[in-house]
């Protein structure tokens, strides 16, 4: 029985790391940055490669778990959120904070074996997102935007960590996720909307799902396609699209767009819901078809 009784345990101490770190979402950035270093690479180097996943994954784990720290009790009044360690009472906020510590630790170092340029933008991600977004949350819309520039970092990281340089090809890679955010976090923030309410976020740019933040969305999704196809114009450095991998993207960024148009006529959750999968299937698949088409061009 007390066997039976440490597994339990063992197997929840585990989903509550994951969930601390929120390791599904770190390791959907990490794939980002893998994504930009094999875009900036000239030689692919898997010592490089592995550092790069293993600092990236701490960092974003670092920065999830003080988010979580921070948020303790607006996560408590949230149905999405009542069940995470902290707030359900399963991790103490010194546990998440020894994690919270550690990873920074442990997540600047790796990054630093690559290059210093790498760490400082991994630093600056962490800074961004637990001092100046998460308390902003519940002060302005304006989060959001704040939000996307540590969201944006992990896309042009693998570049600085492949070159060890900042130009206008890890730039155009930051931009690219910067515009994408808000098409992909407005629509999180329509169909969980009267959730976020009970915590006091604000989310929405006009402070509701109405038709003035369809419109913005609208907006930031035509931005998002626009961005994404620059490098096929031949302006981006060393970073290059090939007119077969922009009619690609085009196409996905339409669909994505599709479902904007759709929002802003139905303003539905279940629209809003279809507007953030297709902005997740269009940011993955645009860096697969980035990679694909640097090295099959």
């Amino acid at each position: 029985m007390s066997s039976t009784k440490s597994s339990i345990s063992k197997a929840s101490a585990l989903t509550d790391f994951k969930e601390i770190t929120k390791m599904g979402l770190s390791i959907s950035v990490v794939f980002s940055a893998i994504a930009g270093y094999f875009l900036g690479a000239e030689t692919v180097d898997f010592t490089t490669l592995l550092l790069l996943a293993t600092g990236g994954y701490f960092m974003v784990g670092a920065s999830n778990a003080y988010n979580q720290i921070i948020e303790r009790d607006l996560d408590a009044l949230m149905e999405r959120t009542k069940n995470r360690p902290i707030p359900a009472g399963r991790m103490s906020v010194n546990t998440a904070f020894a994690i919270a510590t550690s990873f920074t630790i442990a997540g600047i170092i790796t990054l630093y074996i690559i290059n210093p340029k790498t760490a400082m933008y991994g630093a600056i991600s962490i800074f961004l997102y637990t001092s100046v977004y998460t308390p902003l949350k519940t002060k302005t819309s304006l989060a959001v935007f704040v939000g996307a520039l540590p969201g944006a970092i992990p896309f042009m990281l693998g570049w600085v960590a492949a070159r060890n340089s900042f130009g206008i090809e890890p730039g155009t890679l930051f931009a690219i996720q910067f515009f994408w955010q808000f098409p992909h976090f407005w629509a999180i923030g329509w169909f969980l909307h009267e959730d976020y309410k009970k915590g006091g976020f604000f989310m929405l740019p006009t402070g509701k799902p109405d038709k003035g933040t369809a419109v913005q969305i609208i907006m930031y999704s035509i931005w998002t396609i626009l961005v994404s196809i620059i490098p096929v114009f031949g302006f981006t450095g060393d970073l290059k699209l090939s007119v077969v991998g922009a009619i690609l993207v085009f196409i996905l960024g339409l669909l994505m767009l599709f479902y904007a148009f759709k929002l802003f006529r139905k303003r539905t959750a279940q629209v809003a819901k279809q507007l953030m999968l297709s902005s997740v299937f269009y940011i993955t698949m645009l860096q697969l078809i980035y990679v694909a088409d640097k090295f099959l061009r």
